[in-house]
């Protein structure tokens, strides 16, 4: 199937034998990076679950191929899958990924698709493995992919089936089991359990358990997102889980209540890099309202996520534009970074803070074409293709230079 409709494409995958990984290409996926071995990382559990004769310990690096057809681009290949397991034999390496796509010819290692959302369905009934894939071409298919499963956030995968018995999987994805920041259902506050939380409270919840203000910003707004994240996913699972333990009456009321979590879902990873950065900026000693202004309207109808050092000296056009900053927060850039482009009128040089990792070289050069600064939390910086890599700014090289800019 070449050049489908993705939801389409979407249905024709929805079979009761299929299992999905979704994830964002990161670099380290594509050749981006020029890594020599290119290809998708894939947790080795998930692959040892459809592809069980992987899972060979005696064996040093063991590997399967199977057919794989990248629909979105009309590619079919026999691809590899392979255990790099030499740490059972004295070396330090054991993960699984997928190889021989060909090269950059393949989408899935286009440089071009760092940031874009891949979707593998694996059918695991048949008498031989295969593999479809699509890989989204545009913000609009990543959209309906999302409607699907839920947010793909960078770092994160999700596993998802179409089978009704386990469509609404609660279990922490992408990330290994923590139980640091997750809640026992006895530390869970009964008012959550009866209105869920909203994202501020979930975020106050993560500073309470992460304080960590000694640390260095970026670190802390990794930490604590990755804290907030628990906690969400620990108290979904204490108010969802009891509901399909009930079971449901009708497919109208299963549907609804599944497009009621993963709206849920999907409101949390949109403005939860935002709500973590204004808490940030309050610690570091930046007054609201003085230093920088939450969601203010720039010019009619505009509303960047934060300006520096305020919303009244933006308006106040005797106010220097050298001395005015935009921040935008947005959890991947791939597409959406030119959503910022007319935020902010007088600000020439747009900042923008994404956790996506890795873009291109083309991409960072379109993005700097435009007046886009990419402000990336330093310990992503190694996802980067190395000739990007000094035109980043760290979050604590942004607040550096925005501090006293009202005092200009």
């Amino acid at each position: 199937m070449a050049l489908a409709d993705v939801g389409a494409w979407l249905d024709s995958c929805s079979r009761e034998d299929a299992v999905w990984y979704v994830k964002r290409l990161a670099a380290n996926d594509t050749q981006a990076t020029k890594a020599h071995g290119a290809g998708p990382y894939i947790p080795k559990d998930f692959l040892f679950g459809v592809l069980p004769t992987l899972n060979r310990p005696d064996v040093k690096n063991p590997d399967v191929r199977f057919r794989l057809g990248v629909d979105s681009h009309g590619e079919q290949t026999l691809v590899r899958a392979i255990w790099y397991n030499n740490k059972l034999f004295g070396g330090t390496r054991n993960e699984a990924r997928l190889t021989n796509f060909g090269g950059r010819s393949s989408a899935l290692l286009d440089p071009q698709s760092t940031g874009s959302i891949a979707v593998f369905a694996f059918v695991t009934g048949g008498a031989e493995p295969s593999a479809r894939v699509w890989v989204a071409r545009s913000s609009d298919e990543e959209e309906l992919i999302e409607d699907r499963v839920g947010p793909v956030e960078p770092g994160r995968w999700v596993v998802w089936s179409p089978s009704p018995q386990l469509r609404l999987n609660l279990l922490p994805a992408g990330i290994p089991a923590r139980t640091d920041c997750s809640l026992s259902p006895a530390e869970i506050p009964a008012q959550w359990l009866a209105n869920f939380p909203s994202g501020a409270e979930l975020i106050r919840k993560a500073i309470e358990l992460r304080p960590v203000k000694g640390l260095a910003v970026d670190a802390r707004l990794l930490r604590r997102r990755e804290c907030e994240y628990e906690i969400f996913r620990s108290v979904e699972a204490a108010v969802e889980l009891p509901r399909i333990t009930e079971g449901f009456t009708s497919i109208d009321e299963f549907v609804a209540r599944a497009q009621t979590v993963l709206q849920r879902r999907k409101t949390r990873a949109g403005r939860s890099l935002e709500l973590h950065t204004r808490e940030i900026l309050l610690e570091e000693g930046l007054e609201e309202g003085r230093a920088f202004s939450h969601g203010p309207e720039s010019d009619p109808g505009r509303r960047p996520d934060f300006l520096f050092p305020s919303a009244e000296a933006y308006r106040n056009p005797a106010f220097p534009s050298s001395s005015l900053r935009m921040l935008a927060a947005k959890t991947t850039c791939k597409d959406r970074w030119r959503q910022i482009l007319n935020e902010a009128d007088r600000v020439p040089t747009k900042h923008l803070l994404t956790l996506q990792e890795g873009v291109s070289e083309s991409q960072f050069r379109e993005m700097t074409d435009a007046g886009v600064k990419l402000v990336v939390p330093k310990a992503l910086h190694e996802a980067y293709p190395a000739a990007v890599r000094p035109g980043l700014m760290t979050l604590r090289d942004f607040l550096e230079e925005v501090r006293g800019l009202g005092r200009r």
